[in-house]
């Protein structure tokens, strides 16, 4: 399923060099219409209305597609997920007068920063995650800089089966060890890829502080544990 999601920036790359020929100013925006996982619909639901459940391993297709839109965001300027409840990778599910956020919903709020802010340039070198003859890049990332100056750096471990060491150099902000910014972190991760919430534990998966992130010798370190999305404020 992760590996299906990074054909996303295959077509918007491949869409993109044909737009860019006709289009080299980028005048005309590309959206997205509709974006997200779809399973088979939950057990004793009519089918018809599509509705399913949103684990730890949805979270990660939508972390890992949010970045591949933030980094073609000169071209991609629309993208909506399908859809907002009930349906497919909704962000929350209802019962009666019930309702519990899922993991796709805590993804959309790490993320949230992103918004209105400038997109950062980054080169990613990660680890391979290898599953049988198949892999995928271990870690996703986006990078941001509000109109305060602060940087928001979401990065995503995609490998469930272990932690990776992060190492983020940050340039052209002007901190140091001796100019040393301000780092917040929260985190979002789980026990097993099948992780979710329900009405009766709805918190099975949720946002919490995360404290193993520290800027330090002019980078940002952090160890990502398995199966986690993490989102850092610095600065």
């Amino acid at each position: 399923l992760l590996q299906r999601a990074l054909r996303m920036d295959e077509l918007i790359t491949r869409h993109s060099t044909i737009m860019d020929r006709y289009d080299p100013d980028r005048g005309v925006a590309l959206i997205v219409d509709e974006w997200g996982t779809w399973h088979e619909p939950e057990p004793g639901t009519n089918p018809r209305f599509l509705y399913q459940q949103s684990t730890m391993r949805d979270a990660l297709v939508a972390a890992l597609t949010l970045d591949i839109f933030n980094r073609h965001c000169q071209r991609v300027r629309g993208a909506q997920i399908a859809q907002t409840v009930n349906v497919l990778q909704a962000m929350a599910l209802t019962e009666g007068e019930r309702m519990l956020l899922t993991p796709t919903y805590h993804v959309f709020d790490l993320y949230q920063g992103h918004q209105d802010a400038t997109s950062l340039p980054l080169d990613v070198r990660p680890d391979r995650y290898g599953l049988g003859d198949d892999s995928i890049p271990a870690v996703s990332a986006s990078a941001s800089r509000d109109a305060a100056g602060g940087v928001l750096l979401t990065m995503s471990n995609l490998d469930p089966n272990r932690s990776h060491h992060v190492v983020a150099e940050i340039r052209g902000a002007g901190w140091n060890d001796a100019n040393r910014p301000g780092v917040a972190a929260r985190i979002l991760t789980a026990d097993t890829m099948q992780a979710h919430n329900t009405f009766d534990d709805p918190h099975a998966a949720r946002i919490a502080p995360f404290d193993d992130a520290r800027y330090a010798d002019g980078a940002l370190h952090t160890r990502l544990p398995a199966m986690s999305v993490v989102a850092v404020q610095i600065g």
